[in-house]
């Protein structure tokens, strides 16, 4: 889950014959999902979220044959093993937001790149906990080989809720003008499509190789599972979809996962100074772990 494109902002409810909603999503049932995405994924929806959701989730209630959402959440809290697995998944895949571009929050990946160079020699490694469609963990990889060149030592653990856009994201195709890439980027990281491809453009290995995708989900306790200690965690418009306590504990398991002297990249609306216990602001959104 990140803000870091598959959900698009305005979603306008189908309506049935007469101009009534297809179903009826009333009160009860936006509380009803409110709970369960925040057990789930941590998600705090707001109030002002009710037709956003009844967008999102409506396609599932087509898709699963449900009339009513009352039948499907039933229907979803009533499934046991695989299958409740499978469909939880989908219900956080609907509600999940994804916006994202390469190099999106320029200064971020400038300062990446100089405390690469200061660790020439040392292996690196990275995580990016919100990687979407994958325009986030590339530009990082991309910023890691101009950097320090094929030689470098660093790895990236790229990690998502959202098993859709991590799909894509292992795929490295995009549009031939996708946002935030320079002709040198085009033609140093990516191969153009030809053909029935033309018009796109798809990673190319080396760039690919850097990165190892997974599904993560940031309210999970099995945060060992991650693996030995990062040198710098990118956690960009995350926060800002969590309560406080919510906030906290993700904080505090990061923290536990990063090396002492680790960087944390945040968000541009995101701020993490009731955590000063935890990290301390070097730069413009950028932390240090303490």
């Amino acid at each position: 889950m990140s803000e870091n494109a598959t959900h698009s902002p305005l979603e306008m409810p189908r309506s049935a014959p007469g101009g009534q909603p297809e179903f009826r999503f009333g009160a009860a049932d936006f509380d009803r999902v409110r709970k369960l995405i925040y057990g789930q994924a941590g998600i705090h929806l707001h109030e002002g979220k009710h037709a956003m959701v009844y967008g999102r989730l409506s396609r599932r209630l087509r898709d699963t044959g449900h009339t009513s959402f009352t039948a499907y959440l039933d229907h979803l809290e009533g499934l046991t093993g695989p299958a409740a697995a499978t469909e939880w998944q989908a219900f956080v895949n609907c509600l999940t937001t994804n916006l994202t571009s390469f190099f999106r929050e320029g200064h971020h990946f400038a300062a990446l790149a100089h405390e690469l160079q200061q660790r020439r020699g040392r292996r690196v490694r990275l995580w990016c906990n919100a990687a979407s469609t994958g325009e986030e963990p590339y530009s990082i990889a991309i910023t890691v080989l101009e950097a320090l060149g094929e030689a470098h030592q660093a790895s990236l653990l790229a990690t998502d809720i959202d098993t859709q856009v991590l799909s894509r994201a292992e795929r490295g195709v995009y549009p031939a003008d996708a946002r935030g890439l320079t002709p040198e980027h085009l033609r140093r990281h990516f191969m153009r499509g030809t053909r029935a491809n033309a018009g796109s453009i798809r990673v190319k290995p080396e760039l690919a190789r850097l990165i190892e995708f997974r599904t993560f989900n940031l309210m999970s306790t099995n945060w060992s599972s991650l693996g030995d200690p990062f040198d710098m965690v990118f956690c960009r418009n995350v926060m800002i979809y969590f309560d406080a306590p919510t906030q906290r504990r993700v904080l505090e398991h990061t923290h536990a996962r990063m090396a002492p002297g680790g960087l944390l990249f945040a968000g541009h609306s995101e701020n993490f100074s009731e955590s000063r216990d935890l990290f301390e602001l070097r730069g413009k959104t950028i932390y240090v772990r303490l």
